[in-house]
């Protein structure tokens, strides 16, 4: 179900960046302003809802975790944490490295509200308090999933859960239908303002430069599990091409871990640690998805001339790494859960929200493909000191996601 959602979201993506640049060649200025209006109440939706979003799935996401209690589930929860957020940092000093050459001269003007100097201002603006900061509703959803693992409340099990199916229902219904809308809207308007061009030439690059960086970030999970698991890495990394494959065409960690799993098994996994470590990371291990994010968040702080600190930075990636725990459950993947932070941390605007999911969604699988095959160099280095320590269902159904649990 979410590959066909992701699928066609990504059909429509390139249409409405496609159709958005044509009709900027023709578009009069009082038709270009209903779509740039549009896109200041739909990013003020969103302001209101991510914090909501936020609570209402990564607190049952921590809470769900901590059902299956074990030693096994913490030390493999902190071993994916600690690879995701090496890779969020590797893509800091990348682009620290290389965008001063790769992107200089280039400038994203996204904001500019003088028709006069080529932008568009909206016809009118409806303010939309967020009920709580996004820090606010991390902290809380922390907080109450933190409890939940020690308060064995059914009733809050099923609230959150009810919660989570209701949020989940708006973000299907309303907000990834229009999606492609406010994406419409934002190249419409950089069109508009002569901007297109070099906007859509640096992110190029930068698109290029992270399918790279998600192939080299699991290229050097596999040689240090190789060395920790005493494996050639070559050799256990050809034996889960078919799991990179399989996610570069469905875009989904879920609904690649039955090839994901039969994968790890033959880089001589024992079978139980497979079948915990496997459907545990395809939740909670996004090293590729947060590669490609930090990326592209980083290229925009760069092209539009943003005053972000180190520390700024550095928190993004370290919130990012716990927020992204939610992103397989939202359809257009863990950008998703990232718009938040995008604002809160990095001083986006409404613009560059949209190219940033944009952007992601476009090679969306080459980030979920790094993900699940990283899968499957934590496994082996798990399996190396947890192996028959660990029992858990087998995935002898290729339909079948059974729910971890550790002795």
């Amino acid at each position: 179900m979410k590959s066909n959602v992701l699928k066609s979201l990504l059909f429509w993506v390139v249409v409405a960046i496609i159709l958005g640049f044509l009709c900027s060649l023709f578009f009069s200025d009082w038709l270009a302003r209903v779509f740039v209006t549009f896109n200041g109440l739909f990013s003020n939706f969103l302001g209101f809802f991510v914090p909501v979003l936020i609570f209402a799935l990564i607190a049952p996401a921590i809470a769900g975790l901590g059902r299956g209690a074990g030693k096994w589930l913490g030390i493999t929860a902190g071993v994916a944490y600690g690879s995701t957020i090496i890779s969020g940092l590797i893509a800091w000093g990348t682009a620290s490295a290389l965008y001063p050459s790769l992107l200089a001269g280039s400038e994203l003007i996204t904001n500019v509200d003088d028709p006069d100097a080529g932008g568009l201002s909206p016809y009118f603006e409806v303010e939309m308090p967020a009920p709580f900061e996004v820090m606010s509703a991390l902290l809380l959803a922390f907080v109450v999933g933190i409890a939940m693992t020690s308060v064995k409340s059914n009733t809050m099990h099923e609230v959150l859960d009810e919660l989570n199916g209701v949020i989940m229902k708006v973000v299907k219904s309303f907000v990834v239908p229009l999606l492609p809308v406010f994406i419409f809207g934002t190249f419409l308007n950089l069109g508009m303002n002569d901007n297109f061009g070099s906007t859509m030439a640096a992110f190029g690059t930068v698109l290029v430069l992270s399918i790279v960086m998600t192939i080299l970030i699991v290229l050097l999970q596999y040689i240090i599990a190789g060395v920790i698991a005493g494996r050639n890495p070559f050799v256990a990394l050809k034996n889960m091409l078919p799991a990179y494959f399989t996610a570069l065409g469905t875009s989904s960690s879920a609904a690649t871990i039955p090839v994901t799993y039969s994968s790890t098994l033959k880089n001589k996994v024992d079978e139980d640690v497979a079948g915990f470590i496997v459907p545990l990371c395809a939740t909670i291990h996004l090293s590729g998805s947060m590669m490609k994010i930090t990326l592209y968040a980083l290229a925009v702080v760069f092209m539009g001339g943003l005053d972000v600190t180190p520390g700024q930075i550095l928190g993004f990636i370290l919130l990012l790494g716990i927020m992204m725990i939610a992103a397989p459950g939202v359809p257009g993947g863990a950008i998703m859960a990232a718009v938040g932070l995008l604002q809160a941390n990095l001083g986006f605007d409404e613009s560059m929200v949209s190219l940033m999911i944009a952007a992601y969604i476009v090679v969306d699988s080459f980030g979920t493909a790094a993900n699940v095959t990283g899968d499957g160099a934590i496994a082996m280095v798990i399996n190396k000191f947890a192996q028959g320590k660990i029992k858990s269902q087998k995935l002898d159904d290729a339909t079948q996601t059974p729910s971890p649990a550790a002795n």
